[in-house]
C-alpha cells in the first residue's frame, strides 16, 4: 500500500469533519449497503485513495443527514479525488524524487495561490537554472544527490509551469535581504537570478516584497514556510515547511491560521512591492 498523500489527508480530514458526531456504524447503516465501516474509516485516514463515484455518494448521505454541503464544496472535493489518481508530469522523476516533493508539486499544480516565506534563498518557483544548480548543490546532504542535479533542475524549472498556465497560480513571495545578498559561485548567477525576480514581479499574478535585513524581530525568524491556498475551502488549506533532513505538512485548521497570520505579519513588516524592486535593482547592480 502507498503512503498517503496530502492530497488524500485533506480529504479525509474534511469527509471527517461532515461526518461530525455520527458514528461510522450509523453512516454505514444509512447507506443502504454502499459503505462499511472499514470502508468509510479508510477514507478518513487516507489508509486507501477514495473514488469519485463513493464520495459524490457520501456527499449526498450526508446532506440527507442534515450536513451543508455547498456545490462548490462538492466541486472541490471531487476534483481533490480524480487528480489523487491522476499522473502528472512529475511521475516520469519518481526515481528522483522523494515522496515529500511529489506532493508538494502535486499540491503547487492544484492550488489558487501559494504564499511563500524564505528565509535563506529564493523561491524555487522563481529560480533560474544556474542559481537552482548551486542551491541544489549547496543543500544537498547525501552524495546520492550530485547524480540527479540535473534531473533535479529539470524539475525546479517544470514546477514555474503553473505561473504561466491559462488561469495561473497566484503567487506572493516574501523573501530576505540575506538570500538576495549571497553569493554564488558561478559568474553572474546572482546577476541573472536577480533580473529574474525583476522579470516574474511585472507578471500580474506574482508579489514579490523584500524584509530587510535591519528590520526588527519578527515571526519569520523562526523559519521559512509555504502557505498553499485553495480557494474560498480555507479549511483545505496547506503549510509545507522544510528544513535540513526532512519536510513537513501542516493539515490541521487551527495550526494553518497561526501560519496564515504569521504570513500577514511578514506582508506588513516587509517592503512594499514597489519599494522592493528598488530594493533588488539595486542589489543587482553590484552583482
Amino acid at each position: 500500500m502507498s503512503a498517503p498523500t496530502v492530497r488524500r489527508r485533506r480529504l479525509g480530514t474534511k469527509l471527517r469533519a461532515l461526518r461530525g458526531e455520527i458514528t461510522l456504524e450509523e453512516v454505514a447503516e444509512r447507506s443502504d449497503g454502499a459503505f462499511v465501516t472499514s470502508k468509510l474509516s479508510r477514507m478518513e485516514t487516507a489508509k486507501s485513495a477514495a473514488k469519485a463515484r463513493d464520495v459524490e455518494r457520501l456527499l449526498d448521505l450526508y446532506v440527507e443527514l442534515g450536513r451543508e454541503v455547498s456545490e462548490e464544496l462538492r466541486a472541490a472535493l471531487v476534483t481533490l479525488t480524480k487528480e489523487g489518481g491522476q499522473r502528472g508530469w512529475w511521475h516520469s522523476y519518481r526515481g528522483v524524487l522523494t515522496p515529500v516533493y511529489e506532493d508538494l508539486i502535486s499540491l503547487e499544480a492544484e492550488a489558487e495561490s501559494v504564499s511563500t516565506w524564505s528565509l535563506g534563498a529564493i523561491p524555487g518557483l522563481l529560480h533560474t537554472a544556474e542559481y537552482a544548480r548551486e542551491i541544489i548543490r549547496a543543500t544537498a546532504m547525501s552524495e546520492g544527490v550530485e547524480a540527479r542535479v540535473d534531473a533535479l533542475v529539470e524539475v525546479r524549472l517544470a514546477r514555474q509551469s503553473v505561473l504561466m498556465r491559462e488561469d495561473p497560480l497566484s503567487l506572493w513571495v516574501i523573501i530576505s535581504e540575506q538570500a538576495l545578498r549571497s553569493t554564488a559561485e558561478g559568474d553572474g548567477v546572482m546577476h541573472e537570478q536577480l533580473g529574474r525576480l525583476l522579470a516574474m514581479g511585472k507578471r500580474p499574478n506574482v508579489n514579490i516584497q523584500v524584509l530587510r535585513s535591519d528590520a526588527p524581530l519578527h515571526v519569520g525568524q523562526l523559519g521559512s514556510f509555504t502557505l498553499l491556498g485553495f480557494g474560498p475551502h480555507a479549511d483545505l488549506d496547506v503549510v509545507h515547511t522544510e528544513s535540513l533532513t526532512s519536510a513537513l505538512y501542516v493539515e490541521e485548521s487551527d495550526k494553518v491560521a497561526s501560519y496564515r497570520d504569521a504570513w500577514q505579519r511578514l506582508t506588513s513588516a516587509a517592503e512594499s512591492v514597489e519599494a522592493s524592486a528598488e530594493l533588488i535593482t539595486e542589489i543587482r547592480k553590484n552583482t
